[in-house]
């Protein structure tokens, strides 16, 4: 019918062109309207768009507006006419004029105008879909298209969520025309400001009903993931896209979301992106933990920008959105987390040596992105079944192909996944098997670490404690020393771990131990018979180990204390292989004199002389593992009054043979000289021979035997005087032996090593520092007072406390019983402060030194020492128990007792006791005071004052009091003065910008040294008494450094805003600063630059010393110019792009740079060089060593003109830019700039022919090198200038 009155309609009459015109007047309504059938309805759509060319222009307008009305109305539900639309407004940019209001235009105008109409009203959101759609057949102007754009864009937030997807997939399919950027920032930030108002939800859902929930989270995430999905596919179709997608997340982290970081993994699966894809996220997180950490460390940039936005956070809310069947997410969080732990993860040190002992919190940005790899892995474990395989593969992959470098990180990750899903772990044993193979071939380090991890699936797997064993016989008999050494870590781990009595907790009905070819059930009483035979087997193998190397045997003897702490049942075998292998070594002859033979603990290959038996870790095992034993048997007669008589007998008999073999040694060792050792003072101790090796070796076991023994007598005295003064023999032959040693090694070129390791376990000195200072039982009075009477002895004590505690912050433990214990470790240092503390604040260090000026530390100092070591190492590997720590110092002082409650109040209660300390020193005058006490006394302060919250009450304090010593402590000592003012600038650069500061120092520095040009006097000023003529120089070294930490956040901002700018003009282009207000960063730059520019001033025109002083202040000016260059650059970017006014606080900055700054540093250039020849030459007394002098003063000045050359480019780089600004700004800023002459050529006439005069003329050669070499000079300073118009 329709193609009926087509027919009958001619297009060129009036009248059949109003009929066409009523004919779709009332088909597109009745399409719309649902009534007829779909194909009816797409056949008349389909005719009606054949015959649309034929309409006249009128007749085109009139439809086209029709449209437009019928989508403003919301009569477009169904979207069936909407097809037709575009062919009509193609047919209409196509006519030549129509008319429109009272004017005419063109059909291209006309469509615009509709469109725009179209894109200014409201639409349906049902109809939002198909006018996307729509939209693509239209032919439209990139101005039109970013119309419509906008509006699809704006209507996201009225849609229901499930309409968002296919609408992405529209809109993706449109930006094929162009607007790509603005279409992916649009999608991106619709999801981003979805998740905001989810989580504010989630927040506040708990204190509102739930019902309120406008958001389904799961909803939401599904939503997510398919438009991921569709962009993804998309970038896969249309590289541009992909590039535009990239581009927008180089500028600037800060628009990274979540969503955003999902999205970009997903990219990366796709291969031409994958690099650019890994490489943009490491840059990001690694800015951003570096941005947070520079934030944290300056209230400046606290107070001048707004919280951090953390790029870790959102890619661990990236993994938890994961679950919700994002797999096309997960590989990519696999991989992510992989490329962080293998780029950031811990280096290898100098020679392939790994650092011992991982640090226990992630501090550099570089240990936090590693850390944040092994997270993104860890938690994908846990919520992803189908990537665990492949994540366990690749950690176990590297353990065992990673050996030249430190692998704690993986270990660490592999300790953490088996912890939170052994069961998991089980199903995929067989990788585990196979690591085990790998054993042999480790570094002992990874292989402790990895049978540490795997230790709670032993429990529980048979099979793979069956593998493991196999494994470790195998490498018992391994040709490489750490093949067995791994053999004895592993077999005595398994040692620990498997409990003798008491059956296993485990969920197999069956523990087979196939080695031994037992079976038994689990829950028959005679598990522990199969374990012990278990045990008895790994002993017997351990047993083997005792033929072997020194460390081999050193590592058995270091681990039988703990197996005999945990599996007592064991104690008859373990002690009868002690006591078999002590009787080796051992004088049964009770009158022969030494009690032990040192020839056997030693062994020659070739002209080497190596140890071959640790005799005193021998003896120390033995002792250990014997007092122990004894403390249980008396707890377990004291609980259960009697018990199997045999076992008793028989662990009598070798405890009884023990202790007797013990007190004989005590008896002997007391009564041999050092003669029977052949260890007295005339005995060769030097390295570099085999008898001098042989001697050391033997002096070293000698005083570990005398260090075991005082251990032992001490415990088993029970305070008695007489065996008491046995021990203080023992230690005047050990201390003896220990002076001779260091006076040999002191007296050789090469110094040896340190004092060997103590043998004294931690508890025990704990014990004996607590009794030596703090007990004053009547009973014991007058025992004690035989180790109290030795200063000697006192002194050692808490030496070898400092050097335990040492090896505690270094490795995260000690040597000797509990050593790895953190628990009783950390029990232990708590007693030692308490006591050290004690000692320190209860007996003033001037009583004690009166009459005894020695070299040596006091015991004070000593006590200091350990305190300082003390908080260091708790802050290193306990930082969250330092309250803990500080709580159980009980000093009871003129001060009321700290409450325990709130933290700060007890930390600076110590503080302040530490403060009186210092306070006191200073006050005793300067011929009494004791520079060394001092400066540990400052390092305590800091390491404390680090425990304050900078906003508290007590920091201010803090600040106040360090400031009020600097002020009127005007000691020469500079290593003291270097320690209060690098604490004075911590503490100040937390609390507020330190320029202010650095500019009172500079003037003292200026006034003490006084000025490069001799006949100006300075004025005297004193804000700070610290600095004095002999230390001066140390605090402008000082002061040198804050001013490098002050320039780069001033860098940081600068490029900050930089960034910001390049965004702002790719973003919207429109000016954002008004000409009246100066943003606050710019602002703060410009005032900080200021203030330094004055302070630098001041030091330029400092007298300072030729040498490091001088080349760092050159480094700093030209790094100042630098950034000045910089700041410069940034203005000219802003001036182009925006077209405002140049701050007047910036003319300032560039009028004191140019007349006060420059001129001055043209003039230090000179004092610098004219200073390096008073070095060189012209000193009658060393006219000898003339040559030499003037060799090494040249090649010094060579080194350091580099640093001359390096400020003058920088200075003329600043110049050259302020040009240009000038001309893009219009303002002359080169109206402050006075050219210097000091650089222009010459030739210094006096200097010449004082030269010829001095040389005569056998010198000839050497004049005439010295001019050319002043010519040279001169030249190689008169670099370019650029010519000023």
């Amino acid at each position: 019918m329709i193609k009926g009155i087509f027919k009958g309609s001619p297009p060129g009459s009036t009248e059949g062109s109003n009929r066409r015109l009523l004919v779709y007047q009332h088909c597109i309504p009745l399409c719309e309207s649902g009534d007829l059938q779909t194909e009816v309805a797409a056949d008349i759509i389909g005719l009606l768009m054949l015959e649309t060319h034929t309409l006249s222009g009128p007749s085109l307008a009139q439809l086209a507006s029709l449209f437009v009305e019928a989508i403003k109305v919301g009569k477009m539900g169904s979207g069936k006419s909407l097809e037709l639309f575009p062919t009509v407004l193609t047919a209409l940019s196509a006519c030549e004029a129509l008319s429109y209001g009272k004017g005419e235009l063109s059909g291209e105008e006309y469509k615009k105008q509709l469109i725009n109409s179209l894109c200014s009203s409201r639409w349906d959101p049902q109809c939002v879909i198909h006018l996307t759609t729509m939209f693509r057949d239209v032919p439209l102007s990139p101005e039109e298209l970013r119309f419509v754009v906008e509006k699809v864009l704006r209507m996201f937030t009225k849609l229901d969520l499930q309409e968002i997807p296919p609408l992405v997939y529209q809109l993706l399919l449109l930006s094929a025309k162009g607007c790509k950027k603005q279409v992916l920032d649009g999608i991106i930030s619709y999801f981003k400001e979805q998740d905001v108002c989810q989580e504010e939800e989630q927040k506040h859902g708990e204190s509102l009903d739930l019902e309120v929930q406008s958001i389904p989270q799961d909803q939401l995430r599904h939503v997510e993931g398919t438009a991921i999905l569709h962009i993804v596919f998309a970038i896969r179709l249309d590289q541009e896209l992909g590039r535009e997608f990239l581009k927008s997340f180089k500028i600037s982290y800060g628009d990274l979301c979540p969503f955003s970081v999902a999205l970009l993994l997903s990219v990366a699966r796709i291969q031409r992106y994958e690099e650019q894809v890994f490489d943009l996220l490491k840059v990001a997180i690694i800015k951003s933990f570096k941005d947070e950490q520079l934030q944290q460390g300056s209230k400046f940039l606290q107070d001048l920008l707004p919280g951090h936005c953390s790029v870790a956070q959102m890619i661990l809310d990236t993994v938890r959105n994961s679950v919700f069947g994002w797999d096309h997410v997960t590989q990519g969080l696999v991989q992510l987390g992989f490329f962080l732990m293998d780029t950031f993860g811990p280096k290898p040190g100098p020679f392939g040596k790994t650092t011992e002992g991982s640090a226990t919190i992630a501090r550099t940005p570089t240990q936090q992105a590693c850390k944040l790899g092994g997270q993104v892995l860890l938690q994908g474990f846990k919520v992803h079944e189908p990537i665990r395989g492949e994540i366990l593969e690749q950690v176990l992959n590297r353990l065992v192909t990673k050996t030249a470098s430190p692998v704690n990180h993986y270990l660490d990750l592999f300790s953490d996944i088996v912890v939170s899903a052994p069961m998991i772990l089980l199903e995929s044993s067989s990788k585990v098997t196979e690591t085990f193979d790998h054993l042999s071939y480790l570094p002992l380090a990874t292989v402790q670490g990895l049978l540490k991890a795997v230790q709670p699936l032993l429990k529980v797997s048979m099979s793979l404690k069956d593998a493991l064993i196999l494994v470790l016989r195998k490498a018992m008999f391994s040709s490489q020393l750490d093949g067995r050494k791994s053999a004895v870590t592993g077999f005595l781990l398994l040692l620990k771990n498997f409990k003798v009595l008491g059956s296993l907790a485990s969920s197999q009905c069956s523990q087979a131990v196939s080695s031994s070819q037992i079976q038994v059930d689990v829950h028959s009483r005679y598990n522990s018979a199969a374990n012990e035979a278990f045990c008895l087997e790994i002993l017997s193998s351990l047993r083997r180990c005792l033929g072997q190397q020194a460390d081999v045997r050193l590592m058995l003897y270091e681990g039988f204390y703990d197996v005999l702490r945990r599996n007592s049942q064991l104690a008859s075998s373990i002690m009868q292989t002690l006591s078999s292998q002590l009787k080796r070594y051992y004088e049964p002859e009770q009158d022969l004199l030494p009690p032990v033979k040192l020839e056997p603990c030693i062994t020659a290959l070739g002209d080497q002389v190596y140890l071959q038996e640790p005799l005193a870790h021998l003896v120390s095992c033995t002792v250990h593992c014997l007092l122990w034993l004894h403390n249980m048997r008396r707890s377990a007669n004291h609980n259960m009054g009697d018990s199997d008589d045999d076992d008793e007998e028989e662990e009598e008999g070798y405890q009884s043979e023990l202790q007797t073999i013990l007190e004989s040694m005590t008896r002997r060792m007391i009564k041999s000289e050092l003669e029977d050792f052949e260890l007295d003072k005339s005995a060769e101790f030097s390295m570099g021979s085999s008898v001098g090796v042989k001697n050391n070796i033997y002096a070293v076991l000698v005083m570990g035997v005398y260090e075991v023994l005082m251990e032992y007598n001490f415990i088993t005295a029970n305070y008695s005087k007489s065996r008491f003064e046995d021990l203080m023999e023992l230690f005047n032959r050990y201390h003896k032996l220990s002076e001779i040693l260091k006076e040999k090694s002191g007296k050789g070129r090469v110094p040896s090593n340190k004092t060997p390791r103590s043998l004294l376990s931690l508890g025990f000195i704990s014990t004996l520092l607590s009794v030596l200072f703090r007990d004053s039982t009547q009973s014991r009075e007058e025992a004690l007072s035989v180790l109290r009477s030795s200063g000697e002895f006192v002194r050692y004590a808490v030496n070898v406390a400092v050097q335990k505690i040492q090896q505690l912050e270094e490795t995260g433990h000690t040597d000797g019983p509990d050593g790895h214990n953190t628990d009783r470790t950390f029990r232990f240092l708590c007693d030692m402060t308490s006591v050290l503390m004690w000692r320190y604040t209860n007996i003033p260090s001037v009583v004690e030194d009166a009459g005894k000026k020695e070299k040596r530390s006091s015991l004070s100092h000593l006590c200091l020492e350990g305190l300082l070591r003390i908080f260091t190492a708790c802050q290193q590997r306990y930082p969250d128990k330092m309250a803990q720590l500080l709580s159980t110092m009980d000093i009871l002082d003129d001060d009321a007792e700290p409450d325990d409650g709130d933290v700060t109040e007890m930390n600076f209660f110590y503080i302040r006791q530490f403060q009186r300390a210092l306070f006191t020193q200073l006050s005793s005058g300067e011929e009494e005071f004791n520079s060394k006490e001092a400066q540990l006394l400052v390092s305590i302060l800091s390491v404390l004052s680090r425990q304050l919250k900078p906003s508290s009450q007590q920091f201010v304090q803090m600040i106040t009091w360090t400031v009020k010593i600097c002020k009127e402590t005007s000691f020469e000592d500079s290593a003291f003065a270097k320690g209060l003012l690098s604490l004075l600038f911590n503490l100040h650069v937390l609390y507020k910008s330190p320029v202010s500061l650095l500019l009172e120092l500079c003037q003292d520095i200026h006034s003490q040294l006084g000025d490069i040009d001799q006949d100006v006097d300075v004025e005297k000023q004193c804000h700070f008494a610290i600095v004095n003529t002999k230390t001066s120089t140390t605090a402008a070294l000082l002061v040198l450094s804050q001013v490098d930490r002050v320039l780069d956040e001033v860098d940081w901002l600068i490029a900050r805003k930089k960034s910001q700018t390049v965004a702002d003009k790719s973003g919207s282009g429109e000016a954002t600063q008004t000409a009246g207000q100066q943003d606050p960063i710019e602002k703060a730059v410009t005032l900080q630059l200021g203030t330094l520019l004055t302070a630098l001033n001041e030091l330029v025109q400092t007298a300072l010393l030729p040498g490091t002083c001088t080349i760092t202040l050159l480094r700093e000016l030209t790094r100042t110019y630098s950034i000045l260059t910089t700041l410069v650059k940034y203005y000219i970017q802003v001036c182009s792009s925006q077209h405002g006014a140049l701050p007047a606080r910036f003319e300032k900055l560039v009028k004191l740079s140019g007349s006060h700054l420059t001129p001055q540093c043209y003039s230090f250039i000179t004092y610098a060089q004219s200073g390096e020849f008073s070095v060189g030459g012209a000193d009658d007394k060393k006219k000898k060593k003339r040559n030499e002098v003037n060799t090494a003063a040249s090649t010094k000045l060579l080194r350091e003109t580099k640093a001359i050359p390096n400020l003058i480019f920088s200075i003329e780089q600043y110049e050259k830019y302020l040009i240009t600004l000038s001309k893009k700004s219009k303002v002359n800023l080169m109206q402050y700039m006075k050219l210097s002459t000091s650089r222009d050529f010459r030739i210094n006439a006096a200097t010449l022919d004082a030269a010829l005069q001095e040389h005569d003329e056998s010198q000839e050669v050497s004049a005439i090198s010295y001019c050319k070499w002043q010519l040279q000079k001169s030249s190689f300073l008169s670099l370019p200038l650029y010519s000023i118009t």
